[in-house]
């Protein structure tokens, strides 16, 4: 219903902007993301990205933290990517992509750990701290490419200099563009299903999720829970930030990260319900957003891309709104039988395979 009323809004934005039919343009929309085989491809590149920051938010969700770090987090694997990347040009590439996809890994997880280790040790507000750590991570960025990392050929931009061959992941269909960074998030999304459903740890992660209160009174700690959804979710936004530079841009740049993957990917995370395969799903929507608007551009010529941003910027705010209502449903349900258990709770979750209460005596029994 989201997208629906969505692209609803979004037809009236271009009637009321262009002389273009709402539905002409959508159906090059369409075309320019899933029409052919080069357009599909475009749009499975840029949704890699997207489902990587999405897991990050969905991960760290699903213990109840709301990580808003994912750009920043995303922008420090990059930066920690590129300096692998661009060091030590005789290593073979099976060491090389490795040690660099490592690189990237550590350097969001740096990021995410820190919020953590504030949170849990003087209860800072991780909204708070993950915010001013994506301006560190810009600023970082900034600092690099036009110093220390600066490439020394004309015509000197800020630039770092470029990803050498054995660092670099490449197609892995002959013709295309998509890169080996789809098997790797692909990878990522099964494994996030893995560790949530199928092991203890993750399973302590989303009791203590669904009601910290609950965890706690079931033996379960919640500050290694935050300490470990956090560092997971920085090290997954920094992996698609390392694969971004290594795979499609391959060098940093001070625009590298004009399009926001990060808050993006909170959209294609709340889109997908935090599910595995609802993640794999919106990140491709997104993508074809993305791919798609520049087509409609080119062949409309007076409806600009950026209405792919304000459909997407639709999605987020019907998404908040269905969560508010739900919010305040549980609240007066709260009110109506005073039982505080419920205040504060995410409401019951269709791929939660057991109730909360049951699953904080199992728990409780496990432990």
């Amino acid at each position: 219903m989201a997208i629906i009323a969505s692209l609803l809004l979004g037809s009236i934005v271009i009637f009321l902007t262009s002389d273009t039919n709402p539905l002409k343009a959508y159906g090059y929309m369409l075309a320019g993301g899933f029409g052919t085989i080069r357009a599909f491809d475009a749009t499975l590149t840029k949704a890699i990205p997207l489902i990587f920051t999405a897991l990050s938010f969905s991960i760290a969700k699903r213990s109840g933290i709301i990580n808003l770090g994912a750009e920043g987090q995303f922008m420090m694997g990059a930066l920690c990517g590129t300096a692998v990347g661009i060091m030590s040009p005789n290593l073979p590439a099976i060491a090389h992509i490795p040690m660099t996809l490592i690189a990237g890994f550590l350097g969001g997880a740096l990021f995410g750990f820190i919020t953590a280790v504030l949170k849990v040790k003087f209860g800072t507000s991780e909204l708070i701290i993950t915010i001013m750590l994506n301006y560190i991570a810009k600023n970082l960025i900034d600092f690099f490419v036009t110093g220390p990392m600066l490439e020394q050929l004309p015509p000197y931009y800020p630039q770092s200099p470029s990803i050498h061959k054995s660092a670099r992941l490449g197609s892995f269909i002959p013709g295309l563009n998509v890169h080996t960074g789809l098997l790797i998030a692909l990878l990522c999304v099964f494994l996030y299903f893995f560790y949530l459903w199928k092991t203890t740890s993750g399973f302590r992660m989303r009791v203590v999720g669904l009601n910290p209160s609950a965890g706690e009174y079931a033996g379960m700690s919640v500050a290694r829970s935050t300490l470990l959804s956090l560092f997971l979710a920085g090290g997954l936004a920094g992996l698609g930030g390392c694969i971004e530079i290594i795979a499609v841009q391959r060098r940093l740049m001070i625009t590298s990260f004009s399009v926001p993957y990060g808050f993006t990917g909170i959209a294609v995370a709340l889109l997908g319900s935090l599910n595995p395969i609802g993640i794999i799903v919106s990140g491709v929507l997104f993508g074809g957003l993305s791919a798609g608007s520049l087509r409609m551009e080119v062949l409309t010529r007076d409806v600009n891309a950026s209405v792919a941003v304000v459909i997407q910027a639709l999605i987020i705010l019907f998404i908040a709104g269905r969560q508010m209502f739900q919010f305040r449903r549980r609240r007066k349900l709260v009110s109506l039988t005073g039982d505080q258990d419920l205040d504060g709770m995410e409401g019951p979750e269709e791929d939660d395979p057991v109730p909360l209460v049951e699953a904080s005596e199992k728990a409780g029994e496990s432990l």
